[in-house]
């Protein structure tokens, strides 16, 4: 029989030894503790941010009760980044929206309401052509009654990429919400000794569309072309840079508990090679029609 979702572990995000933060998404196998960054520093805490940092990087997280409602928390906690992080710039964005894809205040579904409060918060503070400052990010549901997000800002100028195979999130038409998800798909970060490479929450969208709803095999397949798409476009070739002493972490969102082992088998045949670290989530995904995502953290990359 198997696990329900209060009996799984939830995925845990640390900096440092010490610092571990629950984000409310049960862990079906791989790895249970994130730490993409190793050993980090705490510097305090500025708004709902605790901060850390380490080499030129800094990182935040928060988690704040929607007793305010889930559009003005989103705005609150994106402006607390801003804030934060001013003197960086931000690379990478996770998100962990409770009941994403539920209906909020007046009917709108939690994920546009989301959508909106951080978009309005991204406009406020770098004006209306803010799209050109968007970093990577992913959101999906969470089993938490509190919305957490955690960032990646850097001292160097991140470069951020589009998939061809895709419109650009935030030139999503008004279908998909009164304000465009706000994210690039990657954001590319050089080193001295390779490049981090931060591709966003992947899933099954072509242009703008979503592929297969009815089948979790066939979204596969399309979210592992995206992969390819979006890897060629940052340089790292469509094997998403694998090799060349390349760390690579992969968290991998589904729908159903139960596809797990077969989206498993299939990464460990196409995607996934030896030392890659993976976390299989179980997830609700930003359309209720997607029913697997992929998101990748790399690092000491070698571009094309």
């Amino acid at each position: 029989m198997s696990l329900s979702a209060t009996e799984l572990p939830s995925l845990k995000i640390t900096f440092g030894p010490r610092e571990a933060f629950t984000v409310g998404v049960p862990v079906l196998a791989g790895e249970r503790n994130e730490a993409l960054f190793g050993s980090t520093d705490s510097v305090g805490q500025h708004g709902d941010f605790l901060l850390f940092q380490t080499n030129g990087w800094l990182f935040g997280c928060a988690s704040l009760p929607l007793t305010v409602g889930l559009e003005e928390a989103s705005h609150r906690l994106y402006a607390n980044i801003f804030k934060a992080s001013r003197g960086f710039h931000l690379a990478r964005i996770w998100n962990y929206v409770p009941a994403i894809n539920h209906a909020g205040p007046e009917g709108m579904e939690n994920y546009r309401l989301f959508c909106r409060g951080r978009s309005l918060a991204f406009e406020a503070h770098f004006g209306l052509n803010f799209n050109a400052q968007l970093p990577s990010a992913s959101a999906v549901g969470c089993d938490a009654d509190m919305l957490t997000v955690v960032f990646a800002a850097c001292d160097a100028v991140p470069r951020h990429v589009e998939n061809p195979l895709q419109v650009a999130a935030y030139d999503y038409p008004g279908d998909y919400g009164p304000r465009a998800p706000s994210f690039a798909r990657a954001s590319v970060v050089a080193g001295s000794d390779g490049a981090t490479v931060f591709i966003s929450g992947t899933a099954a969208i072509r242009g703008h569309a979503s592929i297969a709803p009815e089948s979790t095999r066939l979204q596969l397949a399309c979210t592992l072309e995206n992969l390819q798409g979006i890897a060629t476009a940052c340089g790292l070739g469509p094997g998403l840079g694998a090799g060349h002493g390349v760390a690579r972490h992969f968290k991998v969102y589904v729908r159903h508990a139960e596809d797990q082992p077969m989206v498993a088998t299939i990464l460990e045949e196409q995607l996934l090679r030896d030392g890659d670290r993976v976390s299989y989530l179980r997830a609700d995904i930003c359309r209720s029609s997607l029913l697997v995502e992929i998101e990748a953290s790399l690092f000491k990359a070698q571009l094309r």
